[in-house]
This record gives structure tokens, C-alpha cells and sequence, in this order.
């Protein structure tokens, strides 16, 4: 009787898993040790307050989940290797200063991998530049994801490695921080799931942003009433997250003196809504969309391409960059006067 060969063939991928999670332990422990060193001998010698040592937890966590996350992003071919390797850097960011960072991280990764999954042979015969399962690569990972790494990067440096609820009386920096850290990923997965989920379940061709004229779907800038609603249910998905994993980490006790934290799932869908609209202004102005021959939208003007809306100026990573650097800045701003009032 042959055996059955199936069962003696191991998986490149589950092999470099288990050899790269093996490395994050000393890793991490190394990372701890420097801290300590650094905590100890550096700030003492130079007259400083001595900062507080970071956990060896936190450290593991740091290393481990983001290298799970990006592997497994890798293997459903979700990310490219680049993305996959700048995604560990801004995931460890994000985890070393605050694990619902982490969260709205993986919230904004896992849905949007999966909306841009859906239907995909229908989104094929609309772009030209569709790509199965998303694939980012580091550019796209950057530009989503940097202006939060940069929030999240300040918050460590500034508050430290924790979790506190939303005060932006008794503990405004890190409220402000964190804010824009949400305002950042949900903006981002609004937008996914408006235009992802939004191109294929609208019943109708959408209307550009600008004039209110029907274009095609798949238009930059293009709007529909489905996009709309999928674009605040994609920032509440990621408002939902960080404030469970706000409630779950932080300590008990700073939730008596703070205001109520719901606001923050309402925060996350209007910031999906405003993201999403703020990207498709930009995208049905400076970015430019044409019809082929194949009735497919291109992004790149030609003689064989008819023009329906934008200008060739910037292309869909721009749009998302400085969607996100709005964002990031805007809505912190306009929540320091709001929140208050809860």
C-alpha cells in the first residue's frame, strides 16, 4: 500500500513561521535588556527623569503578533513581501505604544483584505489596475499606514507604552494622540469598504462628488448612498475595536474620572464617512479617471481613453497619503472642544 504522500509535505510557510516566532524571544528579551540598560545608566547620568521600563510582555507581544500578521497577510496574498516587512516595523509601533493601535491596525488589514476580495471578477471587468486580494505593497502600507505610525511613535515617546481612556481634560496629549491614531485607520477603512463593498453591491452607476453626474462605476471620486453606508459602518468596525481593547488594557481606575468613552464607535464612523469623502474629492479633482475601449476605468490618459473626471496629478497612494494626514490632524483638533461636553 503507498502511503499517502500528502501527509510527509511540510509547509515552507508554517516552517518559516515557527523559525521566525522562535527568534522574537530573544529578540524581545534583547529589546527589554536595552531598555533597562537605557532606563538605568543613560537618563541617570544625564540628570533625567528615569522613564519607565517597558515590559518583557509587551516587548514579546510587539515582536511576535506583528510577524504573525504579516506572514499570514503574505500567504493570502493580501500583502506583497515589501508591504509585508514595512507592515512589521508599523505594527510593532503601534503594539510597543498601545495595543488598541494594534487593534485598529488589524481591524482596518483583516476587513479591507476581505472587502477587496469580494466579488472579484466583477471588479476586474470594471479596473484595469485590479489586483486579486489587494497585494500592498510597502508604498500603499506607507501610505495608509505612516501618519498613524508617526502618531503612535509621539504617543510612546511623549506618554509612554499604555492604555488610558479619552480625557482631554486631565490627559490631553495622549487623547489627542490617540484620536488621530483612530481618526487615521478608520478614514482608511472607510474609504475601503465604500469603495470596495460599494462598487459592487450598488444597484445603480454612482454620482461624481464634484457635479452630481453619473459616472461609471469605479470612477474616482464617484459616490453612491451603498458607499456612503459602507463607509461609516468600515470607521465603526475600527471605532468598535479600540474602544473594547481601551476598556479591556487600561486600568479600571482612570475610568471613574474620565468622560464616557462610547463616543469613540461614533467617532470611528464619522470618521469613516468624512475620510472617505475627503478621499473621493480629492480623487474626482486631482486624480485622474478614463474609460477604455473594454469600458474599463483607467488612470492613465491616452488617445484611446475617454475622460470623464480629474487631472493627471496624483495617483491613488497620494490620495490615500494625504487623506490620512488630515485626517490625523483634523479630527483630534475638532474633538478637544467636542468631547468635553460628554
Amino acid at each position: 500500500m503507498t502511503p499517502n504522500n500528502s501527509k510527509y509535505i511540510i509547509d515552507d510557510y508554517n516552517v518559516l513561521t515557527v523559525l521566525l516566532c522562535a527568534l522574537t524571544i530573544p529578540l524581545s528579551m534583547s529589546l527589554w535588556i536595552i531598555n533597562i540598560i537605557y532606563s538605568k545608566f543613560v537618563t541617570g547620568h544625564e540628570g533625567l527623569d528615569e522613564p519607565v521600563v517597558i515590559s518583557p510582555t509587551r516587548w514579546l507581544a510587539s515582536c511576535l503578533i506583528p510577524l504573525l500578521v504579516a506572514v499570514h497577510g503574505y500567504r493570502k496574498k493580501s500583502v506583497a513581501l515589501s508591504g509585508a516587512v514595512l507592515g512589521c516595523f508599523v505594527a510593532f509601533i503601534l503594539t510597543l505604544s498601545n495595543y488598541s493601535f494594534l487593534v485598529c491596525l488589524i481591524t482596518f488589514f483583516l476587513s479591507s483584505s476581505k472587502a477587496t476580495k469580494v466579488r472579484g471578477n466583477l471588479k476586474k471587468k470594471l479596473e484595469v489596475d485590479f489586483k486579486e486580494g489587494g497585494q500592498r505593497t510597502w508604498v500603499q502600507v506607507l501610505c495608509n499606514g505612516g501618519m498613524a505610525t508617526q502618531l503612535a511613535l509621539l504617543y510612546l515617546l511623549d506618554v509612554g507604552a499604555s492604555e488610558r481612556p479619552i480625557d482631554f481634560v486631565q490627559d490631553y496629549r495622549a487623547s489627542w494622540l490617540t484620536v488621530g491614531v483612530l481618526a487615521v485607520f478608520a478614514s482608511c477603512n472607510g474609504d475601503t469598504w465604500a469603495s470596495e463593498l460599494g462598487t459592487v453591491f450598488s444597484y445603480s452607476k454612482p454620482y461624481l462628488v464634484t457635479n452630481f453626474k453619473k459616472v461609471p462605476k469605479g470612477t474616482n471620486g464617484g459616490i453612491s448612498i451603498e458607499g456612503t453606508v459602507f463607509s461609516a459602518l468600515g470607521g465603526l468596525a475600527v471605532g468598535l475595536a479600540q474602544y473594547l481593547t481601551i476598556y479591556y488594557f487600561s486600568e479600571s481606575s482612570l475610568w471613574y474620572y474620565a468622560p464616557p468613552q462610547w463616543p469613540i464607535i461614533i467617532l470611528g464612523g464619522f470618521s469613516g464617512f468624512l475620510g472617505s469623502l475627503i478621499d473621493s474629492v480629492l480623487g474626482a479633482t486631482l486624480q485622474y479617471s478614463g474609460l477604455n475601449k473594454e469600458g474599463q476605468i483607467v488612470t492613465h490618459s491616452s488617445l484611446a481613453v475617454k475622460h470623464i473626471s480629474g487631472r493627471n496629478i496624483l495617483d491613488n497612494n497620494s490620495v490615500n497619503l494625504i487623506s490620512t494626514v488630515i485626517m490625523g490632524l483634523l479630527i483630534p483638533t475638532l474633538c478637544k472642544n467636542i468631547w468635553p461636553l460628554f
